[in-house]
């Protein structure tokens, strides 16, 4: 029966926004972490509730928790509960489409079809549906009645003309997609969609001419380099071939699956083509569109497309890696790496999947699991560094610090005496591992090589490496100029980074200057006020300034935020008895100068994000 008041619900979407009203593939504490992929159709360890009102609420719930199995599942409960309510039936459609659970989803979209015919989310999945089933007809008139806007255009004209070419209709598929004009970004996916269309149906003359097109008008996006390279050296072109890839490589050096090719080109192995039916065609335009979404930041709609590409060609290894990319992104590692276990055996990927699997369980809190993981895939490729140093990145995570030098020290080993800049973070983390094992001079010595080494490009990693260096220079009282000299840099390359303003402070109490240490330790804590280290410097600044009731208050807050266990003793102790009389520090330049350096003004953007696993220096 429909309740008296019907449930509430936003807005009705008529296309991918609506897919912001629902959130897609988070963790749930009752899923348990399993590396073989999922029935993803079968049902969810979820108790459903004793009402239609309760299923919606946890439902609605499940979604703003990022958890789209749970939410797949009241919805579809409440859905039995009123099933004449379109708008509930489109958001259990919605969800279910997100989660991937798609023989459920094609159900709900022939529902609302019926009733709605508008519908543009749900006509484009039963299109999809259609061509996988090589009903290409059918796929049209589905295609035909989506929704208006130039997403929906987009994917409608490219998928038509997609179907025309699995019907071997190859002069009709030029003619839809030639109807794509406008923008640059448009031309591009036109000249790349017919490049591959024509190969497909044998028309090796326009093949040549559109995808030579594609390649010219952007030659850094690795999909079309890869389609123009295979074209080539399938042509009898290798030379244009190697020359394509390696030009990428260049750019974006030791990508897999250009390396991949470039290994093949050069033991005269052939390269297949990129796509091989219609299916994986269609099954491309909807990984590019997903690839654009979560380069944006709409994740939601990406893992529509990217669920809806996989149906289609369940191997595409960049549409696996981009769907689990995305949903690590949502913190939903669990799930994640349920789709990098999906990758092919034979893929080039296949070894950054096994290896995000192992910090992906790291991040799960699966420490052990993830150890046991990597060491695994580290035999089976002794002679990767990546593998070997996510593994060291993994024991250094977990406090074994010996245990991971000692890992480091074999990736170093095979990168060679003269290594390139972008290897610096290996130096860096042994350093710091060294510097946990209380091996200062080992610890010194990588933490100068990996200054040395990282690029001025990169003003994130620059950043950290000084810190780390000056910090732990300061903590021990030595090379005190220098040290001040390399945080003022580590401040204007990371104005906003709370460790370094924390590390410049300390650098000001090392040197007996407690207001100038304040000043800098307020503003540490105020861009990163749960840390306890920070708290506890600022304490130790309170009360040397005289203002002890307010140093004993930061002391306590530093105990309650859950320090080291070293560090709690030492703030237990101060608790108790305040600290003891200062000795006077050592006079250097910096210290007597009259006036606090100058600081800079706003804060620049970072060219990159921070590396993974990079520690930023701080302790008591």
């Amino acid at each position: 029966m429909v309740p008296t008041t019907r449930i509430p619900s936003p807005r009705r979407g008529r296309a991918l926004a609506a897919l912001a009203l629902l959130l897609a593939a988070a963790p749930s504490p009752v899923l348990a972490a399993r590396l073989a992929a999922r029935d993803i159709a079968a049902p969810q360890a979820f108790e459903p509730a004793d009402s239609l009102e309760g299923n919606f609420l946890a439902a609605y719930i499940a979604g703003a928790s990022r958890d789209t199995a749970a939410a797949a599942t009241y919805y579809r409960e409440a859905v039995k509960g009123d099933p004449r309510n379109a708008e509930l039936l489109e958001r259990s459609f919605v969800a279910l489409l997100a989660d991937g659970s798609l023989p459920e989803a094609f159900r709900a979209a022939e529902r609302l079809t019926a009733r709605d015919g508008s519908n543009g989310l749900a006509q484009l999945a039963l299109g999809v549906q259609k061509i996988k089933t090589k009903q290409y007809a059918a796929a049209r008139q589905n295609l035909q009645r989506g929704g208006k806007g130039a997403a929906a255009d987009l994917t409608s004209t490219l998928l038509t003309a997609w179907s025309y070419a699995g019907n071997g209709e190859g002069k009709k598929a030029f003619e839809t997609i030639n109807k794509l004009k406008g923008e640059r970004y448009y031309n591009v996916f036109r000249d790349y969609h017919a490049g591959l269309i024509a190969a497909l149906v044998g028309d090796k003359v326009e093949a040549e001419r559109r995808l030579k097109a594609a390649y010219d008008a952007d030659h850094n996006t690795l999909r079309i380099v890869d389609a123009y390279g295979r074209f080539e050296a399938d042509s009898g072109r290798p030379d244009l071939a190697v020359a394509a890839y390696q030009d990428f490589d260049n750019v974006l050096p030791r990508h897999p699956i250009v390396r991949d090719a470039l290994d093949k080109l050069k033991a005269g192995k052939p390269l297949a083509p990129l796509i091989g039916s219609a299916q994986e065609g269609a099954a491309e335009v909807l990984y590019g569109l997903g690839s654009a979404g979560t380069s944006q930041g709409d994740e939601l709609p990406a893992v529509v497309y990217l669920r809806l590409a996989l149906h289609l060609a369940p191997e595409h290894s960049l549409a696996l890696l981009t769907l689990a990319d995305t949903l690590e992104r949502m913190k939903a590692p669990e799930r994640a790496n349920e789709v990098f276990a999906r990758m092919p055996a034979g893929s080039p990927l296949k070894l950054n999947a096994d290896i995000q699997i192992g910090l992906n369980l790291e991040q799960m809190g699966k420490g052990d699991e993830a150890i046991a993981h990597l060491d695994q895939v580290a035999k089976t490729y002794p002679n990767d560094v990546d593998v070997i140093s996510a593994l060291g990145n993994v024991q250094r995570s977990r406090k074994k610090f010996p245990e991971s030098a000692e890992t480091y020290s074999k990736a170093i080993d095979l990168i060679g005496t003269e290594p390139a800049r972008n290897y610096w973070t290996l130096y860096y983390f042994r350093g710091t591992a060294y510097e946990r094992a209380r091996d200062w001079p080992k610890a010194e010595a990588d933490l100068k090589k990996a200054l040395e080494l990282v690029p001025a490009t990169q003003p994130n990693g620059r950043a950290q490496v000084l810190n780390y260096l000056a910090y732990s220079w300061v903590d021990q009282n030595q090379n005190i100029d220098e040290a001040f000299r390399m945080l003022k840099q580590a401040v204007d390359l990371q104005p906003r980074d709370g460790m370094i303003i924390d590390s410049l402070g300390w650098a000001y109490y090392r040197l007996g200057r407690w207001d100038d240490a304040v000043r800098e330790l307020e503003k540490a804590i105020e861009l990163k006020p749960g840390d306890p280290t920070i708290n506890d410097h600022l304490g130790d600044a309170y009360w040397r300034s005289g203002r002890r009731l307010e140093g004993k208050f930061q002391w306590q807050h530093a105990k309650d935020l859950n320090p080291e266990p070293d560090d709690l003793a030492k703030i237990e102790a101060k608790l108790k008895d305040g600290l003891p009389e200062p000795e006077k520090p050592a006079a250097t330049a910096e210290s007597q100068a009259p006036a606090q350096p100058e600081m800079p003004k706003g804060a620049p953007t970072p060219s990159e994000p921070p590396a993974m696993g990079v520690e930023q220096k701080s302790g008591g």
